[in-house]
C-alpha cells in the first residue's frame, strides 16, 4: 500500500510502533554477538590468504585439457614430489578470451616451478609454453597491506572531521562505530566462508566504508531535523524524536540497499557462481556482506550510540527530566494536555430545560419592570391623555 495508511506513510508518521531507540539494549547485545563471531573466526580460522598477500605460484592451464578437479589433483601430485611442505593452496575458472584454470600453490623455487610446469605439460599432452607459471613475492602483498590501512586511516579521520564540523562529536563517535563495526563483521563473514583476501577484497572494504557513510549521514540528516530546538518542546524527548527520524528513513535505507545489493547479487552469484568468474567472487562478497551489514548498522547501532551519548548531556538529562514529569502531571489529572479542550463547569455540564425557560422568563438583575400599556394609550403617560389636560383642542 502507497497510501496513507500504508506502512512507508505510518512509519514517517511515527505510526508504525517500531520503538527502535527503546530497544537499543537488544541491538547492542546483537552487536556484540556479532563482534564476539567475528573475532574468534579472525583468531581460530583465520584469512586465507591470496598470493598477493602470502606469496606463492600460479599456474594457468587451459580449460581444454579436462575439469577443474582434474588439473587441480595434477598439480597436487607434482607438488607431491616435490615434498610434503608443498601444496596447493586455490584454484579457480577464469573466463575471458580463452578460459583457463588458474591453480595457486606455496611458493616455489624457480626450478620447482619449472619441473612442475614440464610435468603438467606432460601430463595433459600440450606444449608447456601453453602453462603459465608467475611467481608473487610475499613483500608485494605487505606494501598493498600497508598501504590499505593508510589508506583506511586517512579515510576515517576525513570522516570524523566532516561529521564533526556537519554535526556534532557525537554523531560522529556514532557514525565511526558503525564503520568499525561493518568492518569487524564483513571481516568475521568473510573469515568463515574461507575466500581468499586478494586487492579486490581490500577495495571491496574501502567502497563498502563510502556506503556506510552514505546511509548514516542520511538518517543523522533527518535527526538533527527532528531535534533541532528540541529542548523547547514540552512533549517529546531526544530519544524518542530519533527514534521517529529513524522510522521516517528506514523506508529508504531498505530501498537504497535492496537496490544497491542486487547488481552486487548478481556479481556474487550470477557471476561467480553460475558462470565461474572466480576473479569476481572476492569482490562481490565482501561488498554484498558489507553492504547489507551498513544498512543494519545506520538504523540499530549508529542512532542508538547517539542516543546514548546525548543522555549524558545535562541538558538533555534536563529536559528528559521535564517531559516525563509532565507526562505524570497529564496522568493523575493536574495538567490538560496540550491542544485538549479544558472541561466545562458541573453547573454547566447539564441543562434542565424548564430550568432554561424560567430564567429566561425572570428579569435580569437591575433590569426596569416592563408593564403592559393601557389600551388606547399614547405617548406613555396615564389614561392616555394630551399635553393641554381634560382632552381639549388647541386653537
Amino acid at each position: 500500500m502507497s497510501g496513507r495508511g500504508g506502512l512507508a506513510h505510518r512509519l514517517y508518521q511515527g505510526e508504525a510502533g517500531l520503538n527502535i531507540i527503546g530497544r537499543r539494549k537488544v541491538w547492542f547485545t546483537v552487536a556484540a554477538v556479532g563482534i564476539l563471531i567475528a573475532i574468534l573466526s579472525m583468531g581460530i580460522r583465520q584469512f586465507s590468504l591470496g598470493i598477493e598477500f602470502s606469496g606463492g605460484n600460479s599456474f594457468q592451464v587451459p580449460a581444454s585439457v579436462g575439469t577443474l578437479q582434474q588439473t587441480e589433483d595434477e598439480v597436487a601430485n607434482a607438488l607431491g614430489k616435490l615434498g610434503p611442505t608443498e601444496h596447493v593452496v586455490s584454484t579457480q575458472r577464469i573466463g575471458g578470451t580463452s578460459t583457463v584454470y588458474e591453480v595457486r600453490t606455496t611458493d616455489l623455487s624457480p626450478e620447482q616451478a619449472t619441473q612442475v610446469q614440464n610435468d603438467l605439460a606432460t601430463h595433459f599432452k600440450i606444449p608447456a609454453e601453453q602453462i603459465s607459471a608467475n611467481r608473487v613475492s610475499a613483500a608485494w602483498g605487505g606494501q598493498v597491506t600497508e598501504r590499505a590501512i593508510l589508506s583506511l586511516v586517512i579515510f576515517i579521520v576525513l570522516v570524523a572531521i566532516y561529521l564533526i564540523l556537519r554535526f556534532e562529536w557525537r554523531m560522529a563517535v556514532g557514525a565511526v562505530s558503525s564503520l568499525f563495526l561493518n568492518l569487524i563483521l564483513t571481516a568475521g563473514i568473510y573469515s568463515l566462508v574461507g575466500f581468499e583476501v586478494t586487492p579486490s577484497t581490500v577495495i571491496g572494504f574501502l567502497t563498502i566504508l563510502g556506503f556506510a557513510l552514505y546511509d548514516v549521514v542520511v538518517v543523522f540528516d533527518k535527526v538533527q531535523e527532528n531535534t533541532r530546538s528540541i529542548t523547547a518542546s514540552s512533549t517529546q524527548t531526544y530519544a524518542e524524536a530519533a527514534n521517529l527520524a529513524i522510522n521516517q528513513t528506514l523506508m529508504r535505507s531498505i530501498n537504497t540497499g535492496l537496490v544497491a545489493l542486487l547488481p552486487v547479487g548478481g556479481l556474487l552469484f550470477i557471476g561467480a557462481g553460475l558462470l565461474g568468474a572466480g576473479t569476481l567472487k572476492d569482490l562481490g562478497l565482501v561488498l554484498f556482506v558489507g553492504m547489507a551489514i551498513a544498512v543494519y548498522s545506520s538504523i540499530f547501532f549508529a542512532t542508538p550510540v547517539l542516543v546514548t551519548l546525548k543522555d549524558y548531556e545535562p541538558r538533555i538529562q534536563a529536559h528528559t527530566r521535564r517531559v516525563l514529569g509532565r507526562r505524570s502531571a497529564v496522568a493523575r489529572g493536574e495538567v490538560t494536555p496540550k491542544g485538549a479542550r479544558a472541561p466545562r463547569p458541573a453547573e454547566e455540564a447539564e441543562v434542565d430545560p424548564e430550568a432554561a425557560a424560567l430564567a429566561g422568563a425572570a428579569p435580569k438583575v437591575g433590569a426596569r419592570p416592563t408593564g403592559k400599556r393601557p389600551t388606547g394609550a399614547r405617548g406613555g403617560r396615564p389614561g392616555g391623555g394630551n399635553r393641554s389636560g381634560g382632552g381639549a383642542k388647541r386653537r
